[in-house]
């Protein structure tokens, strides 16, 4: 095993998903001590970050979701530092945390996306839904695990979506919702790891579904082994077209013509029971300790 060093599991901060965070960096930590790593979490929220270089950490271990951790400012701040840390580098963070510039650029680079428009207090609701149609997904285009998204049914809750969504971020996003099944694609490296097909009894596979509900169903690859095979090759260009290298994520609606519309990537994905990265690398027998190992490996170096 390749020696790391002091080794910062850096978990919680202080974005909306803290508490997801936590259960993933929980989970991180005990993997790599179970390895061997001299790891020790470390929370940005309750601790000063001039101690990372203070105490001689290494290498960081990045599993903050969310503003504040996952958006490149933690990595900006790293690479000041000089300390390697996990996922992808300060502008593909900032890239992928956003999804409104995530779905301009993959449009410019001709990777197929949901037809969409930003939704501000001035926004006449009447013309996007003329635009886009019914039903509509409403988001903070920088928050992730689904929080402040809304599936707009009827063309009078438009408006009380848009302020549930600004609630969390002045940038909100409306989508055109596509009919078809959520496939989540798992990178580490170069690698496309085993699809996922998410089937939830919930209106959409929100925060409840994904972390803490019993009856969402996984199936794991998600696809046949030809189609997986056939759309890997795009999942990685869209991955990599925004910057983002080390491990992640990437969300894709498969419509019922087979068409895939990307949603989004994760540059730091959950790493909890529920998560899909373990599950997916599992099916190839990389087990939670050995992948945690691997993400480690793939520090970013600025």
């Amino acid at each position: 095993m390749t020696d790391f060093g002091k080794v910062g599991v850096m978990m919680g901060g202080h974005s909306a998903e803290r508490e997801i965070s936590l259960m993933s960096g929980k989970a991180v930590l005990a993997a790599l001590l179970e390895k061997g790593v001299d790891a020790h979490g470390f929370d940005p929220a309750e601790r000063d970050l001039t101690a990372l270089k203070a105490e001689g950490f290494d290498r960081v271990f990045l599993i903050l979701h969310g503003r504040g951790g996952e958006d490149g400012t933690m990595q900006g701040l790293l690479e000041l530092l000089c300390i390697p840390y996990t996922g992808s580098g300060v502008m593909a963070s900032a890239l992928g945390m956003d999804k409104w510039r995530s779905k301009l650029i993959w449009q410019a680079a001709g990777i197929p996306t949901a037809p969409f428009a930003m939704l501000d207090e001035n926004t006449d609701f009447d013309e996007v839904i003329a635009r886009l149609g019914l039903p509509l997904f409403v988001k903070p285009a920088t928050e992730g695990s689904s929080i402040g998204v809304t599936k707009v049914k009827r063309a009078e809750d438009l408006a009380a979506a848009y302020r549930a969504a600004a609630k969390y971020d002045k940038l909100v996003l409306c989508e055109q919702f596509i009919a078809g099944r959520e496939v989540q694609f798992p990178v580490l490296g170069d690698q496309i790891l085993p699809s996922i097909l998410v089937e939830t009894p919930c209106e959409f596979y929100d925060y409840q579904a994904k972390y803490f509900r019993d009856d969402t169903v996984y199936h794991c690859p998600g696809l046949p082994a030809e189609a997986e095979a056939a759309l890997a090759k795009t999942v990685l260009r869209a991955f990599q077209v925004l910057g983002c290298s080390g491990w992640g994520r990437v969300d894709v609606i498969l419509a019922a013509d087979g068409t895939p519309y990307f949603l989004e990537v994760n540059t730091t994905p959950g790493m909890t029971n529920h998560s899909l990265v373990p599950m997916s690398a599992r099916t190839l027998g990389i087990d939670f300790p050995d992948l945690c190992l691997r993400v480690l490996e793939l520090a970013h170096v600025g």
